[in-house]
């Protein structure tokens, strides 16, 4: 008999995915979020509750008793640039979460969902803790990984996994834009490298998690895991194949020197108030920015992954599609 599976963010991106997954694959789910989810699978309940709502989040946990927690439930956007409290739902969330599982023995196991981000992509870390954020949100997540690693939940199996770019059906309206963009004919490639990059498909994503949530807890016990498609796609195959299936365009190429000028011009028309303007200087270096992890830990946990990058653009495509009709 499978184990019933309390997933915290079941109404975001990766959340209700793997909601959806894991009833299908026969699991009894509990989605627990701040926004509201419609569940009308007899396999599944949703509560309204606010990580940051440590009473409520107690509550819950006793009332469901899940023997498993997937911990999804976090702020993920860049946009707080003042101060760590903007992501409090990061890191007191966490603590919330820590204490409730504390409060209940019911809890036999704990995926505490991280962010590739802990690091600059540009950075190699030397081990799980050496740590180098890029911005306020991953210094909020490698707080929530310190607060994890001190937490002594005993008797409890816990691992970290830290996705990273994850894509496919139902991704942010920012990623729709972007698909737009590739529709129309207006997203180009720049120069003609290939620009390599661990990306991960979500449909492979969902199946990555149920793995961990049936994985020996001696293979993944305080051990921490990148989540991603182990071979890096290419930028530019990945796009070509997004074209291909969503408009007869071909892509265009641009010269690097070219691509930062109209950059130059995306940043002066943000600072006077065009914010929708779509490239800019921050946009061109995350185009140009490579990296690539090492998956070879995931992948013996998880093994051979469902979905090939053509079949996912293939899903996402139709997806797509089918929201604009």
């Amino acid at each position: 008999m499978h184990k019933k599976v309390l997933v915290t963010g079941s109404s975001g991106f990766i959340g209700s995915h793997l909601c959806t997954y894991l009833v299908a694959q026969g699991y009894y789910t509990v989605g627990l979020d701040i926004q509201s989810c419609q569940i009308s699978d007899k396999q599944s309940d949703f509560v309204l509750c606010d990580i940051l709502d440590r009473e409520k989040l107690t509550y819950t946990i006793r009332k469901y008793q899940p023997e498993v927690i997937v911990h999804l439930a976090a702020r993920t956007d860049l946009n707080e640039k003042n101060t760590l409290q903007g992501y409090a739902v990061n890191i007191e969330g966490t603590e919330n979460l820590v204490a409730a599982i504390k409060d209940n023995d019911c809890v036999e196991r704990v995926l505490f969902t991280s962010s590739q981000l802990v690091c600059d992509v540009k950075y190699a870390p030397k081990n799980d803790t050496d740590y180098r954020p890029p911005n306020l949100y991953g210094e909020s997540k490698v707080l929530t990984e310190k607060i994890v690693r001190s937490s002594d939940l005993e008797d409890v199996t816990w691992c970290i996994l830290r996705p990273t770019t994850i894509w496919g059906e139902g991704m942010s309206p920012h990623y729709q834009n972007f698909l737009r963009l590739v529709q129309i004919g207006r997203f180009f490639h720049i120069s003609s490298r290939p620009l390599y990059k661990s990306y991960g498909y979500i449909g492979n994503t969902t199946y990555q998690y149920k793995r961990f949530i049936e994985a020996p807890s001696t293979n993944i016990h305080k051990q921490t895991f990148y989540i991603a498609d182990y071979k890096p796609l290419s930028l530019r195959e990945w796009t070509n194949c997004l074209a291909d299936e969503l408009s007869d365009r071909p892509l265009k190429t641009v010269p690097v020197p070219v691509a930062k000028l109209l950059a130059y011009i995306g940043d002066g028309l943000n600072t006077v108030g065009m914010k929708k303007f779509p490239f800019n200087s921050f946009r061109l270096k995350n185009i140009l920015t490579e990296y690539m992890f090492d998956l070879s830990s995931t992948e013996k946990i998880c093994g051979p992954l469902p979905f090939s990058m053509k079949e996912g653009v293939q899903r996402t495509a139709q997806w797509f599609q089918s929201m604009q009709s």
